[in-house]
């Protein structure tokens, strides 16, 4: 791979990362509220997914600000994830409605448009494991060239099996100019087990790594030439959009509108202007349990373990355990994930179809699809510990400078203990302090609120006894984070 080079200027290079996902295929440790990116699965991964993501294209290589495309209820952990990194987004832009990823892109492409012409758009997922940083910051370079040139590249992964899962790329002529870069003779999303069989055994294709370097005008010209409504679309909703709280929220109405169809569906499978560039910088889409398998340090047996595990004549297995001891005894090739208020033992052959079991949860309308036990707000988390006949015990961490919303409940009262740091209570129209070791008692149908003045992080027990114990049973009247009237606390 060559090296990163000056004959582009990198300030035109804007990288686009997509923050979305439902939460499923890497069921229970990610869920609808929490989906992978966030997530770090092992104690030797220093960072989440999203925060590799954000440091991949950084600044000091003369890359743009990135703009993140996420939906409403996981922006303030999109916030917080790109403090972590060091990286000040240039825009955050709330999708209202889940609506795949042309429509996301194309609303990120008429963004970048309206204030750079001739702007490069380097389009990412934030959950995805690329090892060789440099290798692809130069591949990335090299795309932005031919992209210059009215083309929209693809990179290209060298298959190992007949994945169904991803779009396989035939290569076609060299291009021009762009050693290493080439046409697409054919781009064919998904197909099935045998058509991915053939297209092995032929040598000519490779995998859709689902990263993508373009111009966003050339984007735009075949989007709306290809896919008119997905422009018509993205155009209103971005130009009826508003700003809130740093955030771009797109109208709501008008983004309903587009089609939900993905970008290789919309464009890449039809378009004449499609390029590939092979690469090989250590990629993974992490798409299931067993990429974790893959991706993980293996004992003698070949089995991949994170947390406290006892595996005895085990072998191929994955156990990440977060709750308690893990023990296995003659087993393999299983996939086992204990949570606190979850557990997956799976064939591990068959983990591709994890979201069967969520779109169970989901249709028997349990919350364990949709949320942990661990529940995170703008102003820190809290966590569930107990649960009873009228009554309930969280734990409340809430960080410096934290708030939560003046609110009041109707049908359950609340006792809080400070344990670590100090609170600032307020309880109606009186306000004081309370340490650690000290309590307070708040009254159902009493107006109160929760911050944390100093500067270390403020943990309280907080036990509600009540008829009716729901995140609903709430009234909000003043939220610095001008929340929904239906997100909770």
């Amino acid at each position: 791979m060559r090296e990163v080079n000056d004959r582009m200027p990198m300030q035109s290079l804007y990288p686009v990362i997509l923050s979305g996902g439902s939460g499923t295929r890497l069921w229970p440790l990610s869920r609808t509220m929490y989906p992978k990116q966030f997530i770090r699965f092992s104690s030797e991964q220093d960072a989440s997914f999203l925060v590799a993501s954000l440091k991949r294209l950084p600044a000091k290589l003369g890359f743009a600000a990135p703009v993140i495309i996420c939906n409403n209820d996981h922006r303030f952990l999109v916030l917080e994830e790109a403090e972590r990194a060091g990286v000040s987004p240039s825009a955050v832009i709330l999708e209202p409605v889940a609506r795949n990823t042309a429509p996301a892109i194309a609303v990120a492409a008429l963004s970048i448009l309206a204030r750079d012409p001739s702007g490069i758009m380097v389009v990412m997922p934030s959950d995805h494991v690329i090892r060789d940083q440099a290798g692809f910051a130069a591949a990335v370079k090299m795309a932005a060239e031919v992209a210059a040139e009215g083309r929209l590249v693809l990179f290209g992964i060298k298959p190992d099996s007949p994945h169904t899962g991803y779009g396989y790329i035939r290569r076609g002529k060299a291009l021009p100019k762009h050693d290493g870069a080439y046409a697409v003779a054919e781009f064919t999303e998904k197909p099935k087990k045998q058509v991915a069989e053939k297209y092995i055994a032929s040598g000519e294709y490779a995998w859709n790594s689902g990263i993508f370097v373009f111009s966003a005008r050339t984007f735009i010209e075949e989007l709306g030439r290809l896919e008119p409504a997905i422009l018509k679309a993205a155009e209103a909703a971005l130009k009826k959009a508003r700003e809130d709280l740093g955030f771009t929220r797109l109208d709501a109405d008008a983004f309903k509108e587009a089609p939900s169809i993905s970008i290789d569906y919309a464009v890449m499978e039809r378009t004449e202007k499609a390029a590939v560039i092979p690469i090989d910088v250590g990629w993974n889409d992490v798409g299931s349990w067993s990429s974790l398998w893959e991706l993980a340090r293996h004992d003698e047996a070949g089995n991949a373990v994170e947390g406290e595990a006892v595996l005895v004549d085990s072998a191929n297995c994955y156990v990440h355990a977060e709750r308690s001891l893990v023990a296995t005894l003659g087993v393999k090739d299983l996939v086992i994930v204990d949570t606190p208020d979850a557990l997956l033992v799976a064939d591990r052959a068959r983990v591709q179809n994890v979201s069967a079991i969520v779109a169970r949860l989901k249709d028997e309308g349990r919350r364990e699809h949709q949320t942990h036990l661990r529940s995170h707000r703008p102003w820190g988390f809290f966590e569930t510990l107990s649960i009873g006949p009228r009554f309930q015990v969280k734990l409340l961490h809430v960080k410096p400078g934290g708030k939560l919303s003046m609110q009041m409940h109707h049908h359950r009262s609340e006792h809080w203990v400070v344990v670590h740091g100090t609170a600032k209570v307020t309880v109606g129209e009186t306000e004081k302090l309370v340490r650690e070791n000290e309590s307070v008692y708040i009254v159902a149908t009493q107006w109160h609120r929760l911050e944390n003045p100093g500067k270390t992080d403020l943990e309280m027990i907080e036990v509600q006894i009540g008829s009716y114990l729901g995140e609903d049973d709430i009234v909000r009247t003043d939220d610095i984070y001008q929340r929904a009237p239906d997100e909770t606390k």
